[in-house]
């Protein structure tokens, strides 16, 4: 008889994140204890898990602007490497934790910078502390590969130098490119010399478009920055009522199986639809896009990739088959080698569904 779909047994899931940002997921009594450390003094007072609750509430205003505001504290406690290392050695930890075996977490080295730091060395520290969590991850038998996006932020001019990390530390775990921060007025091949580089090197890239705004961005991170996958991606369902015929964007996602690196809770947070009943990763998996189920900001939202898996089934009547179906798109999806891919297609995550289906 298989395992109920709860939060145990998702928990107990081989599953696979694309979409997780490392600056919205620290754990509330590290921020407390770098900003000690630091002698950051804006944070509101209180304890750790107070400091959770102000972050969840803030970030659930409905606004992007007013959701983007939480990370003022958390970038401010994370100028100095050994924050960076610590935070990306405890991401590590707390995703195994939850079962994730594959994982791609993104930064924005050049928002690590205001202290003085280096921004090669701001991606060093990252890289160390993914590559020490993940090692201590399977010391305690829940092995997890880590691999770092790096994002240029939209607003900013540095696309060419964050280009340039990505294809230079490509072989010490990073492992693509995204663009993060306001859509709106920042289209993303306003630097096209970054697009060139990434061209010529080969380099993967995920793009965010297609959550604050409209079909526009999306048709403009494929078509501007060939983007192999969507970062957020659901206002597609714009052109995908669920009756009647696809707009010719969507008919282009689908048809191209354009992986969406769909975040729900975030999603509901920043105002783009009023619940999870309501949002549209249902009829867009139902329909056949290449949906992935992601936490975008862990802290932020309160949720863990266990806890929006069992929120979305919940709410879209999703069984095993979903869940392995998104989980396995995912993997398809990554930025890893054929061989890593592979490797943990049939020796974990069909082997993992397997033992909770029968």
């Amino acid at each position: 008889m298989p395992a109920p779909l709860d939060a145990d047994s998702i928990r107990r899931a081989p599953k696979v994140l694309l979409h997780d940002h490392l600056d919205g997921g620290l754990r509330p009594q590290t921020v407390l204890e770098l900003a000690d450390e630091a002698g950051y003094r804006d944070l509101p007072p209180g304890d750790a898990a107070g400091l959770g609750r102000w972050f969840r509430r803030a970030a659930d205003s409905g606004s992007l602007v007013r959701y983007l505001e939480t990370f003022a504290h958390t970038v401010g406690v994370m100028q100095r490497p050994e924050a960076v290392r610590r935070v990306a050695r405890e991401c590590a930890l707390d995703l195994a934790a939850d079962g994730v075996v594959y994982a791609e977490v993104r930064m924005a080295p050049e928002l690590l910078t205001a202290g003085g730091t280096p921004i090669e060395e701001a991606v060093e520290a990252i890289l160390d502390g993914f590559a020490q969590g993940s090692s201590e991850a399977a010391a305690a038998g829940t092995p997890i590969t880590v691999g770092a996006l790096l994002c240029a932020m939209r607003q900013a001019d540095r696309w060419e130098e964050v280009a340039g990390l990505v294809v230079r530390y490509r072989d010490a775990g990073v492992v693509g490119f995204d663009l993060a921060g306001p859509e709106i007025g920042f289209p993303p091949d306003r630097h096209p010399e970054a697009v060139a580089l990434l061209d010529r090197a080969g380099a993967h890239r995920t793009i965010h478009a297609g959550e604050a705004a409209g079909v526009d961005s999306i048709r403009a991170a494929l078509d501007g920055a060939r983007a192999e996958r969507l970062g957020h991606g659901v206002r597609i369902a714009d052109e995908a009522p669920g009756e009647g015929p696809l707009g010719p964007l969507a008919r282009r996602v689908l048809e191209e199986q354009v992986p969406l690196e769909v975040a729900p809770s975030s999603n509901v947070q920043t105002g783009a639809y009023p619940s999870i009943d309501r949002h549209p990763v249902g009829r867009l998996h139902r329909l056949g896009f290449a949906v992935t189920v992601n936490t975008d900001n862990r802290l932020m939202s309160g949720v863990s990739v266990t806890s929006e898996l069992v929120d979305v089934a919940a709410a879209h009547g999703w069984g095993w088959d979903d869940v392995q179906t998104v989980t396995e798109r995912a993997l398809a999806a990554a930025f890893a080698d054929d061989a890593e891919r592979a490797r943990l297609l049939t020796g974990v995550v069909r082997p993992g569904f397997a033992a909770l289906r029968a």
